[in-house]
């Protein structure tokens, strides 16, 4: 008597995440499944394995530390390979020092005004209008022009970022080259403007780095010195994660407000509770499916699942951030639930270094957003909307809306 085969839990990943992340947390919390890529790595789904996973140093970021065949992520020329996203201490450490200096609290405090004025000169521009496209009106150039602003990128150069980026995280089945140019691309670009930078330093962050790559923090060499790859990688990794994980926090805050009109009205009623509505609408649909992968050092047990040394690991803090046993009701989005501990942005040592920019971007949006349009609303229902075709990124390709 033959069986039919049974549905793998993880089947419709990408169409439906929260009710495959659902299935998953109930049924098989560490599953093995087939990575972006094909090759197989392990998927953890449940909050407290997750979380302790973030910042379990047993899980290493370093790709040599990956088996053969196992899912290794971006393949990235060495230039652009030297980052955060792929070390360890001690490396992590030197550099995460240094980079975390242009996002302190006074620095970022600063940029609110421009932020702002940025904001406010975008939506004036669709005003007249009457409709738009949020996510290529407003949530994607909001983000690239203060962070490219940070960095001191020239604004000509800023929509040929989108087009980048959008090929690395979501690549394009049918085009299967595109994300190959785009690093070609990046690569030649960041060349040139260090080139540009060291011959005429400016007020931004490129220079302060170029300044610790050549000279040492505070004219040392040594430890706190940059390599030339290190330099070009982290240049890199702050303009890729600085704008794409803003651009899917904002479309999709102002979608859940949008599919919730109650929690639009209170947010309305009362401003204040913004920055707490922030980190509700990060737990709720936070940009990150996928945290970067990692590689255990020695056979580890993860929720009583023990995976063998060298294999790929996948922490889903989207997942974790919607389990019933760390948020009750998670499947509902709350604007006065007490949203602190969500993973959306990280955990541990690896915690997003410019996560005080993104909370600032997004809350500045929205906020200027809402004053400006009491009558904002969906154009198309909404499931003719339609997400990115990825495993890593949650984001909307469109948000169309009326004013």
């Amino acid at each position: 008597m033959s069986h039919a085969p049974q549905p793998d839990p993880a089947d419709g990943l990408i169409d439906d995440p929260y009710a495959v992340y659902a299935r998953l947390r109930d049924t098989a919390p560490v599953h093995r499944v087939a990575g972006p890529d094909g090759s197989p790595a392990w998927l953890v789904t449940r909050y407290d394995d997750v979380r302790a996973a973030l910042a379990d140093p047993r899980l290493s970021l370093d790709k040599s530390r990956a088996l053969p065949g196992s899912y290794r992520g971006f393949a990235l020329p060495p230039a652009l390979d030297a980052n955060l996203l792929n070390m360890d201490p001690p490396d992590h450490t030197r550099i995460r020092r240094l980079v975390g200096k242009a996002f302190t609290s006074r620095r970022v405090e600063s940029l609110r005004a421009p932020i702002r004025r940025t904001a406010d000169e975008l939506l004036d521009a669709v005003e007249p209008l009457g409709r738009a496209d949020l996510v290529a009106a407003y949530a994607a150039p909001l983000p690239i022009t203060v962070i490219c602003d940070l960095l001191g990128v020239p604004a000509g150069h800023r929509p040929d970022f989108r087009v980048w980026t959008d090929a690395l995280v979501a690549p394009d089945p049918a085009r299967p080259q595109a994300a190959k140019e785009a690093v070609v691309a990046m690569l030649g670009f960041f060349t040139q403007l260090l080139a540009e930078k060291r011959k005429e330093p400016a007020e931004d962050l490129l220079s302060d780095l170029i300044a610790v790559r050549d000279e040492g923090e505070g004219g040392r060499a040594g430890e706190d010195r940059l390599s030339e790859d290190e330099l070009m990688s982290l240049a890199f990794l702050i303009l890729l994660g600085g704008y794409e994980n803003t651009v899917q926090l904002i479309g999709n805050a102002v979608l859940a407000l949008l599919r919730h009109p109650d929690q639009l009205a209170a947010l309305r009623a009362d401003a204040s509770q913004l920055p707490a509505a922030v980190e509700e609408f990060m737990r709720y649909d936070g940009p990150v499916l996928l945290a970067i992968r990692r590689f255990p050092l020695e056979d580890v047990t993860i929720g009583g699942v023990t995976v063998p040394a060298g294999e790929t690991v996948l922490l889903s803090p989207s997942a974790a951030d919607r389990d019933p046993r760390r948020y009750p009701d998670a499947d509902r989005l709350d604007i006065t639930r007490d949203a602190s501990g969500h993973l959306a942005l990280g955990h541990g040592i690896h915690h997003c270094v410019g996560a005080p920019l993104a909370r600032l971007e997004t809350a500045t949006a929205l906020a200027a957003l809402l004053e400006r349009f009491p009558r904002l609303a969906l154009a198309v229902p909404p499931g003719d909307l339609r997400w990115r075709p990825s495993m890593r990124a949650r984001g909307l390709l469109a948000l169309p809306v009326t004013f």
